[in-house]
């Protein structure tokens, strides 16, 4: 891996690189605040910009703030610095009970670097109660603690207003494709024309784009998933295939996580004496029975959101190839999301008419919206299914 500064990180995003710097270094009475609120859109790097700003506050060069090279920036980048806390909620919403967790985090002085800093990702699921208990650490946070929220929006029904308003607001744009291969032919050891495949495919969503650098089976997921294009015109095959995609984001969602899971409640158990023997033991397992419950509820909410978030993924793909076959049929001047496709997208748009295609687009946008409604995965795919097929007058 290329050892990089925090300018080299951010190079494509220079408004944002100065701020960070300048707070860093000190630079000016108002340049640093304790309270920073992340957004941009979905996979412009707000995380990515976020541990950037760590780096700097904690870099002990003494000639370059956030050098990347001294011991301190080196273990922020690995995720390894003791007073850097990256907090990665994955709940449907972020709990009292988890800012209670944060809280007491962000309180604890500083061990080995000049400053505390908590990174909170998915800010905007702060369920309201949270939102107020978090309030006050928000406000007045220990001087030597920095809390940087990261959310995709400011919107007030997407984050909470209160919370807004005690931060300092900070837009972190899209990066280029050009950025993003860099980042992953310096960091993930991509060939430029994967990277570039990469970049184009995940809309220029840097997470997205290192997984599916890294992730074969992500690969295959994704050319299934526009493969449903092509079944589309082939009786019931779409369907069949959906089935299968539906069991597969529910299988990784468990999977992926099952170790840490369970580590998690054998932990628990352990904690409250579960399997113990003797006086009282019986009347210690009744108690501990409704904390392991618990425990569970919120690991089968993590699946859910985990579920979710797979299944939107596959929806993102899906509309990428509608896309394309509209640009096609319009001649438009433009990239394509999924240029490995192009011989599909060419067919739909010369089967399918403009109105049909975005009859298409606004069937998959139909189905991401019931996913958030929480209706059932199957029901909400098959409707949209249906939908598609219709607009592509497949009888």
């Amino acid at each position: 891996m290329t050892i990089a500064s925090v300018r080299q990180r951010l190079v494509d995003a220079p408004r944002v690189r100065e701020t960070i710097m300048r707070a860093a270094a000190g630079e000016g009475s108002y340049a640093m605040a304790h309270a920073w609120l992340f957004t941009g859109p979905p996979g412009a790097g707000r995380s990515h910009a976020a541990v950037a700003f760590a780096a700097a506050l904690e870099c002990t060069d003494a000639t370059e703030v956030g050098c990347g090279r001294c011991e301190s920036c080196r273990k922020v980048f690995a995720d390894a610095h003791t007073d850097v806390v990256h907090i990665r909620p994955q709940e449907l919403s972020i709990s009292v009970e988890t800012v209670r967790g944060i809280i007491q985090q962000a309180s604890r002085l500083p061990t080995v670097g000049r400053w505390r800093v908590i990174i909170v990702d998915e800010a905007d699921r702060f369920s309201t109660a949270a939102a107020d208990a978090f309030l006050k650490t928000v406000e007045e946070p220990p001087a030597s603690t920095v809390i940087i929220l990261c959310a995709p929006s400011t919107d007030p029904e997407d984050f909470s207003p209160t919370l807004r308003s005690r931060c300092r607001h900070l837009y972190i744009p899209a990066p280029s494709e050009a950025e993003i291969v860099r980042l992953l032919t310096a960091e993930e050891g991509a060939d430029e024309a994967t990277a570039r495949l990469a970049a184009a495919t995940s809309l220029h969503h840097i997470g997205r784009a290192r997984r599916l650098i890294r992730s074969e089976e992500m690969q295959q997921r994704r050319a299934q998933v526009i493969n449903l294009a092509e079944l589309i015109f082939h009786g019931d095959e779409a369907f069949k295939a959906v089935g299968s995609l539906i069991k597969a984001a529910e299988k990784e969602a468990v999977a992926s996580h099952e170790e840490a899971d369970t580590l998690e409640r054998e932990k628990l158990e352990q904690a409250l004496g579960v399997g113990a023997k003797g006086k009282g033991a019986a009347r210690a397992l009744r108690g501990a029975a409704s904390t392991v419950k618990a425990l569970e509820t919120k690991q089968k909410a993590r699946g859910t959101r985990r579920t979710r978030d797979v299944l939107d993924l596959v929806l993102v793909d899906l509309a990428g190839v509608y896309r394309d076959a509209l640009v096609i049929g319009s001649g438009a001047a433009v990239g394509l999301t999924h240029p490995d496709f192009e011989g599909l997208a060419r067919e739909i748009a010369q089967r399918v008419p403009a109105e049909g295609i975005v009859a298409c687009l606004d069937a998959i946008a139909a189905c991401r919206q019931s996913l958030d409604f929480n209706v059932t995965p199957a029901v909400a795919f098959f409707g949209m299914l249906g939908r598609i097929r219709q607009a592509c007058n497949v009888k």
